[in-house]
Formats: C-alpha cells, sequence, structure tokens
C-alpha cells in the first residue's frame, strides 16, 4: 500500500471519549438545572423582562462560547501554552487589577468582581484559577531544580501568591483565593516540593485565613452561622437553613424536577452557589450521588491522564492535568460543602453546572486542555512527534 499522508492522518489518537461524555453530561445536566432553579426569579425581575427563559437563553449562549473556546484551545499544543504560561498569568493579574478600579470594576452585592461588557460580565477571577494553574505548573518545571530550596523555589511563588491573593481580597473574593491557592499549593507539591516547606505552607495557610476570619466581623458571623444556622434562621443562617431544608425535602428521589419549593424565593442564588441544593430536593439523594459521581470520575481520570504524561516525562502536561484535577475537585467539594452545611458559606460556584458566563468558559477551556494532554499523550505512544 502507497504511503499518503491521510492514511497517516486517519491513524492519529482519537480523543477520550467517556471523558467528552461525562463532561457533556454535568454540562447539559447544569443547563436544565439552571433553568429549573431559575424560572421563578427570571419571571420576577424586571431586569430579566420577565421572561421565565431568561437564564436559560444566557446559559445556553455561555455553552456555545464555552464550547467554542474549547475547541480552539484543544487546538493549541500544550508546549504553547507553556511558552505563553507567565503572559496568561500576567494578563490575569491585569485584569484583577482593573476590575478594582472604581468606575471600570461592577459592584453586585457589595463584591466588585466583573468587568462590564456589552453583553454579560466578566468575572477575572474565574479565568486567573485557569492561568495560575498553567503557570504553576510551569513555574514548577522551570525550578525543578530548586524546588526543595525555600529562597530560590519556594519563596517567588509565595511572594507571587500573595500578591493575587491580596487583590482578590479587595474585591472581596475569598472563595476564589481559597482555589487558587489550593491549584498552587497543590502544583508545587505534585511537582517535588520539599515535604517540610509544604507543611510549613500548610500551616501558615491555616493561621492566616484563622486571621481573616477574626479580623472580618462579616468572616466571623458567616462561620458562627455555619456552626448552628437554626440558631438565626432568619439572620446569618438564611441561606444554609433553606439548604438544609430543601436537602431534607429531596429524601431519596426527589420531589420531580420543577417542583422545589425553595427556589421560590426561599433560597438566595439558588441557580448559582446553592444549584446542589435545588438538584437535592427535586432529584433527591440519586440526583445528588449521580452529579457526586460524575465529579469524582472526573477528578480521577484527570490525575490518571497526568500519570500517564508523567511516565511519559511530559511533566508539565503531567501538572497540568493534574491542576485540572485538582481545581475541578478543591471547587466541588467546597461548593458542596457549603450547599450540605459542612463548610462556611462561600461564593463560589459549582463547576460546569452552576450559572455564570465566566467560570462555564474558564472549566470549558481547562477540561480542552486536559483532552489535549490526553491526547498527546496517545500521539506520542503511537511514535508521533507533539
Amino acid at each position: 500500500m502507497l504511503y499518503s499522508p491521510f492514511n497517516r492522518a486517519a491513524s492519529l489518537p482519537e480523543y477520550d471519549r467517556p471523558f467528552l461524555w461525562v463532561s457533556l453530561a454535568l454540562l447539559g445536566m447544569g443547563l436544565v438545572m439552571v433553568y429549573s432553579a431559575s424560572i421563578a426569579i427570571a419571571e420576577a425581575g424586571r431586569y430579566t423582562g420577565y421572561q421565565a427563559s431568561y437564564y436559560l437563553v444566557r446559559q445556553t449562549a455561555f455553552l456555545l462560547v464555552g464550547g467554542i473556546g474549547g475547541l480552539i484551545a484543544f487546538q493549541v499544543p500544550l508546549r504553547v501554552w507553556q511558552k505563553a504560561a507567565p503572559y496568561l498569568f500576567l494578563a490575569g493579574a491585569a485584569l484583577l487589577v482593573l476590575v478594582l478600579i472604581p468606575g471600570i470594576g461592577r459592584e453586585v452585592n457589595g463584591s466588585q468582581r466583573w468587568l462590564p461588557l456589552y453583553v454579560a460580565n466578566l468575572q477575572p477571577s474565574e479565568f486567573m484559577k485557569l492561568f495560575v494553574m498553567i503557570y504553576a505548573a510551569d513555574y514548577t518545571v522551570r525550578k525543578a531544580a530548586y524546588v526543595d530550596s525555600f529562597r530560590k523555589g519556594f519563596l517567588p511563588m509565595l511572594a507571587v501568591m500573595l500578591f493575587i491573593g491580596g487583590l482578590l481580597l479587595l474585591e472581596p473574593d475569598m472563595g476564589a483565593f481559597v482555589v487558587i491557592a489550593a491549584i498552587a499549593m497543590g502544583v508545587l507539591f505534585l511537582g517535588g516540593m520539599n515535604a517540610k516547606l509544604f507543611a510549613g505552607l500548610i500551616i501558615a495557610s491555616m493561621a492566616g485565613f484563622l486571621l481573616m476570619i477574626l479580623s472580618s466581623p462579616y468572616r466571623m458571623q458567616r462561620v458562627v452561622g455555619f456552626m448552628d444556622p437554626w440558631a438565626d434562621a432568619f439572620g446569618k443562617g438564611y441561606q444554609l437553613s433553606h439548604a438544609l431544608i430543601a436537602f431534607g425535602r429531596g429524601e431519596w428521589l426527589g420531589v420531580g424536577l420543577g417542583a422545589s419549593v425553595e427556589k421560590l424565593f426561599y433560597l438566595p442564588e439558588a441557580h448559582t452557589d446553592f444549584l446542589l441544593a435545588v438538584i437535592a430536593e427535586e432529584l433527591g439523594f440519586a440526583g445528588v450521588a449521580v452529579v457526586v459521581g460524575l465529579f469524582a470520575w472526573l477528578v480521577a481520570r484527570a490525575f490518571a491522564i497526568g500519570r500517564r504524561a508523567a511516565k511519559l516525562e511530559r511533566y508539565f502536561a503531567a501538572l497540568i492535568a493534574q491542576g485540572v484535577g485538582l481545581w475541578l475537585g478543591v471547587q466541588g467539594v467546597v461548593n458542596m460543602g457549603v450547599n450540605m452545611g459542612l463548610l462556611p458559606t462561600k461564593g463560589l460556584t459549582l463547576p460546569l453546572m452552576s450559572f455564570g458566563g465566566s467560570g462555564i468558559v474558564a472549566n470549558c477551556c481547562a477540561l480542552a486542555i486536559l483532552l489535549r494532554v490526553d491526547w498527546e499523550n496517545k500521539k506520542l505512544l503511537q511514535g508521533y512527534a507533539v
């Protein structure tokens, strides 16, 4: 048989179909539940035009943009992402500074986290999670010889993270800071950071978070409300108490899709931060178990892809894959923990599912890059250059 470039192209590895289907399942389920959770608030809102499908239409548009962004991200080789890492990080930091400038950043519910665009709002902290993940992976690979050094390896990254953390806390957006810090610390640890340095970092982080809680009456109220929401069910514990009521009403199989009572102006942010509570009420324990299972599968698959890349000595790709797993895992666990009353209330959405354009687009791009890591792994195993 004569050699042909078309024959060679036909033998290229296929993408990970199960991974793609699980991702689409979460995105699709999120779209359905966002519509269900937002119908009442959309019908009653003047700025929504009193249209029940307002959030459905916008979430569908966000998914389309995220899909296009993911397709573009998948076409970019990992070596290009690595070269672009410092510039992406600087661009993200510039956006975080821009959002704090009066007259430019938009304030909602006391937080200045958004840049108003013509058709939607851009939330820089969501894209900063992606940029920090890429930058931390590149930094760890570049500084591999100094990863055990406090001065040359650890201190520069600590200074950078403190700077980013300071910008996020000025918004304020402590939830995003927690996720970004977890991504950076996790990637450094997976990249071979000295165990003593990592333990010291954990202790210092816990002390820092404790100090921030004690120094802020607002954060202290959230912690107190989380510990006993029923003590002030119409005040500090209002949101959590209604989330717990939603979980209780759902029982095993739920009250039925669309039949939630808590979404009828009882549970604030039902289509964003507390989407899981609506899932629990309408689909019950079974629905929540499906969501948790799908997230667990995605995280496990991300780490499996990372391990394969590490065996192929593709260390940047390995850290990127595991970074995506950390991101989805940490943010997912925090959001689920908040909904179930296991963690203090934080302004964090459920990845891939909650309403929000910036989060959906950033998540889709991250999943596409992870899919690219797996595709390049298979390509290398088949003898192709990457």
